[in-house]
């Protein structure tokens, strides 16, 4: 089968397609053809030898960890899924998403949401896992509650705005002045322009902050929160003093992989409760170009990467 492998750390030109031995389902694991992959931050970080930790001797190494695809075959003691289920999953790190085929445990595949495309449902695992985790189960957030959301217009923070919303939670959301609009119809009730505006000005006694920026934002964003309030990041391990001195928990989390999390993320798809936005699509073969569009341009939504037929 064709994969997308890197055999050294570095720039997207040491993203290589790679003939490679298609993977056999073991013990409670589904075989997937896969029809598509889609692109993190996690993706060129790993490729640049930064995040997660790889070593040297634990190359080559395909990339991704979002897939959407038709399973095809089970070890035993698999899920109750069944052969042509259309399925989509957040892949462990272990294993490879941009590549045609990948066997991975049952338990992390969901159903694919019927009211999406192969592309669209490749473009919602990693990132909405990330937001629904970082909100509920991190964040604690609930009805009737506020929440600002740094990032809104990436991959994470779009699903993010939309969870918080169908939540029942008032959402702020910091994003660029272009994006402000779409931000606030998928469900922000205010947006604010992180250049021109002063988010700390705006959003006050807020019960949580979800943070996908970090740096300097996560400094000014201490003062929006009440006491008992909590900080949840994605990039940075928040300072554990500052947050001590603003009587709010803190804490940086990396999302898992969950089926049943999954499966709930896509009832709610096809109720029309969230939208699935969508960047960019690449064929595999230029997984490179895809790369460098996502770590360097002004990206909205989510970019994937187009595999099987």
């Amino acid at each position: 089968m064709k994969a997308i492998r890197i055999h050294e750390f570095g720039g997207p030109e040491v993203m290589r397609l790679d003939e490679v031995a298609k993977p056999t389902p073991g013990p409670g694991e589904v075989l997937i053809a896969v029809k598509a992959a889609s692109l993190n931050p996690v993706d060129y970080k790993t490729r640049e030898g930064k995040f997660p930790p790889v070593k040297a001797d634990q190359l080559p190494l395909v990339l991704g960890r979002d897939v959407a695809g038709v399973a095809t075959a089970f070890g035993e003691g698999a899920s109750a899924l069944a052969v042509d289920d259309e399925v989509y999953a957040m892949l462990p790190t272990e294993v490879g998403a941009f590549a045609e085929w990948v066997a991975i445990p049952a338990r992390l595949v969901a159903k694919k949401p019927k009211s999406l495309d192969m592309l669209q449902a490749a473009s919602v695992p990693l990132a909405a896992l990330t937001a629904w985790q970082g909100l509920f189960d991190h964040g604690g957030l609930r009805a009737g509650q506020s929440v600002l959301i740094h990032g809104a217009s990436g991959g994470v923070g779009l699903f993010a705005v939309q969870f918080a919303r169908a939540a029942g939670a008032q959402v702020f959301a910091t994003c660029s002045v272009g994006q402000k609009a779409l931000v606030e119809e998928i469900g922000a009730t205010r947006a604010i322009d992180y250049k021109n505006e002063r988010f700390e000005e705006i959003a006050r006694e807020l019960d949580l902050v979800f943070d996908l920026v970090g740096g300097e934002t996560q400094d000014r964003s201490w003062r929006t929160l009440k006491r008992g309030g909590a900080l949840i990041c994605t990039m940075q391990e928040p300072d554990q003093g500052k947050a001590e001195a603003a009587g709010v928990r803190a804490e940086r989390y990396t999302a898992e992989p969950r089926g049943d999390q999954l499966a709930e993320i896509g009832k709610m798809i096809d109720d029309g409760q969230v939208r699935v936005i969508l960047d960019k699509v690449f064929p595999l073969d230029e997984a490179a170009d895809a790369e460098n569009h996502l770590q360097n341009d002004h990206v909205v939504g989510k970019v994937v990467l187009s595999v099987g037929g």
